[in-house]
Formats: structure tokens, C-alpha cells, sequence
């Protein structure tokens, strides 16, 4: 069974930083594509970041230059780092994986991320 388990959102100020973990199990988490996403409320889901199997990453124009995504596969890891946080930041962030060939798409439960001052 395929699990993703994110942690570390919590409150910041703006301006600070986050670092959020996905932990997958369950599969060959080398395999796979992993993604973060977000949802504001009352918003749709949008791709932050993603890292492809072969360490390629891509960014959503909102957070260019202040997120970073990396991975450790000796840890079945998938990490965001978040610098320079604003308020339109806040979110409930959730891990995603997929891999050619496999239908599937794995979705964590998600983290709530808040910048408030």
C-alpha cells in the first residue's frame, strides 16, 4: 500500500521559512516523479514544485526563486524548502507521486501552511 505522509507546515511570519517533508512508502519512491501542490480556500489546486526521478525540478511562476524542491532517495524523501514566505502562501500543502507506466497518482493527506503577521 502507497502511502505519502507530509509534515512540517505550521505558522510563519512573512518573510520567513518553512521546510516541509513527504515521506512515501509502500513503492520505489526512485521511480517516481514527486510534486507538491497547494490549496488556498475558495482557490483551485495549483502545482508548486516538481522533481522528476532523475532530479529534474520545475516551478510554478508564484514561488520562482523562493522555493526549492529536492529529494533523498536513501530517505523515500521529498523536501520543499520555502524562503521569502508571503500571505498569499497560506495553504494546505499536499505531496503527489507518479511514474509512467502506472495509472495511479498518490496524493498525501496535506499540511496546513499559514503566513500571518
Amino acid at each position: 500500500q502507497v502511502q505519502l505522509v507530509e509534515s512540517g507546515g505550521g505558522l510563519e511570519q512573512p518573510g520567513g521559512s518553512l521546510r516541509l517533508s513527504c515521506v512515501m512508502s509502500g513503492t520505489d519512491f526512485s521511480q517516481y516523479t514527486m510534486g507538491w501542490y497547494r490549496q488556498a480556500p475558495g482557490k483551485e489546486r495549483e502545482m508548486v514544485a516538481q522533481i522528476s526521478s532523475v532530479n529534474i525540478p520545475h516551478y510554478g511562476d508564484s514561488v520562482k526563486g523562493r522555493f526549492t524542491i529536492f529529494r533523498s532517495n536513501a530517505e523515500n524523501t521529498v523536501y520543499l524548502q520555502m524562503n521569502s514566505l508571503k500571505l498569499e502562501d497560506t495553504a494546505i500543502y499536499y505531496c503527489n507521486a507518479w511514474r509512467l507506466g502506472i495509472s495511479s497518482v498518490f496524493w498525501g493527506q496535506g499540511t496546513q501552511v499559514t503566513v500571518s503577521s
